[in-house]
This record gives C-alpha cells, sequence and structure tokens, in this order.
C-alpha cells in the first residue's frame, strides 16, 4: 500500500476552522506528531511518497481532502475552502502516475473528508466543504466503474469522517450525535464514548486500527468488539480540526480488501 503525504507547513496555526475556537499550536510537536503518524503507517507496511512541501499552505498536510481513490481511478476535488484549492495539483500529479484522473469542477465542491467508502457505495456528506453539485459530479465519475454514491446528511462536525468511520469486515464507529448510522449499510455499529465527541475517526491498515490517544475509552470499546486498536498521539493536529485519516491518501491492494466488495 502506498500513503501520500505531506510534511506540517510553518503556517499550521493560520488553519481553517469551523466548529473548534483558535487555540495556539506548537509547531514543533505538530511536526514530531506527523513524524510519529508516518512511522506508524510504515510499521503496518505503507511504503510513504511524499508530495511536495507546500509551507504557505496552512493545511496542506491535510491531505485526504485533495482526492477520492477507488481502485479504477482518482477523483481530484474542488475543496470547499478556497484557501484550499491551491494543495490539489501537486496530489494531482502524484496520483496520476498511478491512476487515471477526473476532476471536480466549477460550481461544484467535494473534500475527500466527507466521502466514506464502503465496498462499492460511496457515501457523501453534506457539509459546509461538500455540496450537491459535488456529490453528483463524484456520482457521475464512478457509475461507469460501478460504484453508487449517496449523500448523507450530518450536523455539527466538519467533514462525514469527523462522524464515522469504516472498519473492515464490516463495523461503523460513529457518533450518533452528528450522523445517522442507519444511513449505512453496515452489520455492526460502536458508538464513540459519549465524552469523546470526536473519537469516531479512526485509520485501518490491514488488521490494525489507529485511534487518536486523545481518545482511551472509545479504544477500548473498539477492543471490546474484538478489534486490534493503537494509539497514536496527534493532540497538536485535533487544533487544526483534524484527525487520522485527515493526514494521508491510501492507494494499493490492501485499501481495496479493507473496503469489502458487495
Amino acid at each position: 500500500m502506498i500513503a501520500f503525504v505531506r510534511e506540517v507547513g510553518r503556517a499550521l496555526a493560520r488553519c481553517e476552522l469551523t466548529h473548534l475556537e483558535r487555540v495556539a499550536i506548537d509547531g514543533a510537536l505538530a511536526v514530531r506528531q506527523h513524524q510519529q503518524y508516518t512511522a506508524e503507517l510504515q510499521a503496518l507496511g505503507c511504503r510513504l511518497e511524499w508530495l511536495p512541501p507546500l509551507p504557505e499552505h496552512a493545511d496542506g498536510v491535510f491531505v485526504e481532502d485533495t482526492a477520492v481513490l477507488v481502485p479504477e481511478i482518482a477523483v481530484i476535488t474542488r475543496p470547499g475552502a478556497p484557501s484550499r484549492r491551491g494543495e490539489v495539483e501537486s496530489v494531482a500529479a502524484a496520483l496520476g502516475r498511478h491512476l487515471p484522473l477526473q476532476r471536480i469542477t466549477e460550481p461544484a465542491t467535494l473534500e475527500g473528508g466527507d466521502v466514506l467508502r464502503i465496498g462499492r457505495t460511496l457515501y457523501v456528506g453534506i457539509s459546509g466543504r461538500t455540496n450537491a453539485a459535488g456529490v453528483a459530479q463524484l456520482a457521475a465519475a464512478l457509475e461507469p466503474h460501478g460504484y453508487a454514491v449517496r449523500a448523507v446528511p450530518m450536523r455539527d462536525c466538519l467533514h462525514l469522517k469527523s462522524a464515522c468511520t469504516y472498519i473492515a469486515p464490516d463495523l461503523l464507529l460513529v457518533n450518533p450525535s452528528w450522523v445517522d448510522p442507519a444511513m449505512f449499510d453496515v452489520r455492526s455499529v460502536v458508538a464513540v464514548d459519549e465524552s469523546e465527541a470526536f473519537a469516531a475517526n479512526t485509520l485501518t491498515v490491514g488488521a490494525v486500527t489507529l485511534v487518536s490517544s486523545a481518545y482511551p475509552r472509545t479504544q477500548r470499546r473498539l477492543e471490546a468488539a474484538g478489534l486490534v486498536a493503537r494509539a497514536v498521539d496527534v493532540s497538536e493536529l485535533h487544533k487544526a480540526e483534524a484527525a487520522l485519516t485527515c493526514m494521508s491518501v491510501m492507494l494499493g491492494p490492501d485499501a481495496a480488501v479493507s473496503q469489502r466488495a458487495r
């Protein structure tokens, strides 16, 4: 599996924020935590492909929002935050060496953090960053390859993957206050601990699910459900309204396996 990643830029403190109050971010600590995050990916078998640095793009490290991948194509997004649109071309250049590309175009907006793939269905959160036109263009791009796209209403969070993530073989980790788990075609649902509203964003690579160390109670719930969960400290990145999936774009056979065909 290839994990596309980008280093933390020096402008991180100027990041876009929607649902959080701005607080001081320790840039040096954010860099160290990102290094630990990428080391975890390597330990789990990922080959890192580093995207070009974008030091003046405050949110450039959060590469997930720039693309939506399926095994057949990469859809290059048009972020809903105008400040982020300069991030996409370097991602498109890197992904274009591996997959055919299609692009989301004006007036559509779409961010990868709003897209959750489960098998042949991609669930897309209608958010402040992704609009109905973005959902429609994604559906048009993926329909020839046999994928369905479903719009999902959500509330009180930045992206759909702030509210839920999918863990193979058939489990949804969700904050039910932000999105209705009945919207998703899964057999098992685990709710985050009520005291850990932001805990639903996890990243599964192979048989291991990475969980932010900020959410130990939710980690214990996953372990009680029989999952192998490993804590990663990304506390400074959380201050930028980010989480584990935000900092990578995954390409490879393991990703295809972890999102089972239906």
